[in-house]
């Protein structure tokens, strides 16, 4: 009779796990435009990480060594840093569940965190100053109305270019988004305000089927991510705003909400947040910028000459 061998496998190696790894998140459903991070942060990683190692021979070393092989970059902000390590772990934790390697703790570098840059109230006034309906073209018009809405939802992008006019509610006064970054749908209030620019800019929008998008170019076909980006940057210009960050148009909306004394738990839910900790983390990084505006208005200052003073 024939004795029994213990088979060995070969270990994989990282590159080959990482093929696993994209497979697995076409699997779980991840989005198109979070795949291809991965991939675009895989090419980063395997410069610092040789993709011939075999994963069974990751360890907290391996992972420690990597970020400091890649804090040697002088040209690496602390947040590409911090952005390259969290997908390494992500991977690699992968790697762990499919018992490719053993476990073992991974610590994240910490990031410089800089104050959030929000638009003036100066520049605002520019962004928001309504164009001459017979004066104006369709695209610049539309443009403004971009712009409000994400200055009244703080919506992001690839949320708004998926909204149809199907899923603007005027009854109920809010809007149906389908389309978030963790595949939950979203309702967002709308003000009086940008219901009233959103049922002007429906007379002018020419739909035929409630089922088109809610933003359009002027033939009436769909927009993408690039199209929208590059026309609220010329937008912004025309208006004499040299900033052109969409983000900013968020971030502003959520500095506006914290600052008028709104529900930081009802921000979670407009933002789109999976947990109140991470919409406290996000104003964390904006709380600095509020504190300037408190330092440069002081009641106790400004009314400093009616104090009368003790001895």
């Amino acid at each position: 009779m024939k004795r029994m061998k213990i088979k060995t496998i070969k270990s994989k190696t990282f590159e080959e796990g990482f093929k696993d790894f994209i497979f697995n998140s076409k699997a779980r459903g991840l989005r198109e435009g979070t795949i291809n991070h991965y991939k675009q942060s895989y090419i980063q990683i395997i410069k610092y990480i040789n993709k011939d190692i075999e994963i069974a021979n990751i360890d907290e070393t391996v992972f420690d060594t990597f970020i400091v092989n890649m804090r040697e970059n002088k040209d690496m902000g602390s947040q590409t840093l911090f952005t390259y390590a969290r997908d390494l772990k992500a991977i690699i934790n992968f790697y762990i569940s499919q018992e490719y390697c053993n476990p073992f703790i991974m610590k994240l570098p910490r990031m410089d965190r800089k104050p959030i840059a929000t638009y003036t109230d100066d520049e605002l006034k520019k962004l928001l100053k309504k164009p001459k309906i017979n004066k104006c073209s369709f695209v610049e018009y539309r443009n403004y109305v971009i712009v409000a809405m994400f200055l009244s939802t703080g919506i992001r992008l690839s949320s708004l270019i998926n909204i149809r006019i199907k899923d603007i509610n005027f009854d109920d006064e809010v809007v149906n988004i389908i389309h978030t970054k963790n595949r939950k749908s979203l309702i967002i209030p709308l003000n009086k305000q940008i219901k009233s620019i959103l049922k002007e800019y429906l007379k002018y929008r020419q739909h035929s089927d409630i089922e088109e998008k809610l933003f359009c170019n002027c033939y009436g076909k769909d927009l993408n991510k690039s199209s929208i980006i590059q026309a609220i940057s010329s937008y912004n210009r025309s208006r004499g705003v040299e900033t052109t960050s969409i983000h900013k148009l968020r971030h502003t909306f959520a500095k506006k909400w914290v600052t008028g004394g709104n529900s930081v738990a009802v921000l979670q839910k407009i933002l789109g947040h999976s947990s109140l900790q991470i919409t406290q983390n996000y104003l964390n990084v904006l709380i600095s910028d509020i504190k300037m505006e408190v330092n440069n208005y002081n009641i106790l200052q400004e009314f400093n000459s009616n104090f009368i003073k003790l001895r």
